[in-house]
């Protein structure tokens, strides 16, 4: 015997109901969604703490001066295509904010040790192998000063230490093959911006840009980057964009390092 089946109107009434219910399901994730971005931006006192794991894809390049006069600049470089692969160590890369109604303290550190190729004008050394070693910490103080629910802006001072230290294995040309070995670290005044969009649906924008060195340890010492955000849940982002940083640092007794790193970011920010 045939099941029988409930009356068309009966079918289009419940099927009408279950896509009721799917869009009001809908409408409220994008609301609780939108809260919490809105509730973020709010500005109200009481703790706040943001932890973002990273991955920066970046490009490397490390031009190493050293204080002697018969030995070029030498540089090492690494496409972020290849970065993964020039790791000779564990990398680190993370952040961590905490806020407090329209204060807030971010610290940033990265630690990316990388073995690479160098070039050389190939006359005095013929090429050869470099690991370099990068510590790479930022500490910003950051005051709201826009602060709506559909954006806001930070400005504050920062301070960037460095720490970079280097092996450079040179193979012989008119001199014998050699090896050397320094480092250097200091530490960089900033100033600081960052601003946030709401595009709607979960999705926003946000940029970041420092300024800093000044010349009072590097020379110059500046990062820019861009994400694109998305809202999966009230306790969970994640992030999409590109990031720029740069250095120029010269010490008094000769040694110098020029470092740019570039590349695609992939992270999310768990907020508790």
């Amino acid at each position: 015997m045939k099941p029988s089946l409930p009356p068309a109107g009966a079918r289009r009434n419940s099927i009408l109901s279950t896509l009721l219910r799917v869009a009001a399901a809908v409408v409220l994730v994008g609301t609780g969604t939108q809260a919490a971005r809105a509730q973020e931006a709010s500005g109200q006192p009481g703790w706040q703490f943001l932890v973002t794991p990273y991955l920066w894809v970046s490009s490397v390049t490390v031009t190493t001066k050293l204080p002697r006069p018969n030995v070029p600049d030498i540089t090492a470089h690494v496409d972020f295509n290849e970065l993964l692969t020039h790791m000779s160590w564990v990398p680190f890369m993370g952040s961590v904010e905490a806020r407090n109604g329209r204060f807030g303290v971010f610290v940033d550190y990265i630690h990316a040790p990388l073995r690479a190729g160098i070039t050389t004008r190939n006359d005095l050394f013929n090429s050869g192998t470099a690991k370099v070693a990068m510590n790479i910490a930022t500490v910003d103080f950051l005051y709201r000063v826009v602060d709506r629910p559909e954006q806001h802006l930070d400005a504050g001072v920062g301070v960037r230490p460095w720490g970079i230290t280097s092996t450079l294995s040179l193979n012989a040309g008119r001199l014998p093959a050699t090896t050397f070995a320094q480092g250097a670290s200091w530490a960089d005044p900033l100033l600081v911006a960052r601003y946030h969009y709401e595009l709607g649906s979960g999705f926003g924008l946000s940029v970041y840009g420092d300024l800093g060195g000044f010349g009072l340890a590097a020379h110059t010492d500046w990062q820019v980057g861009g994400t694109v955000d998305y809202l999966v849940a009230s306790w969970i982002d994640v992030h999409v964009g590109y990031r720029s940083l740069n250095v120029t640092y010269s010490s008094a007794d000769g040694r110098g390092f020029n470092t740019d790193m570039k590349g695609p970011l992939f992270a999310a920010t768990f907020r508790f």
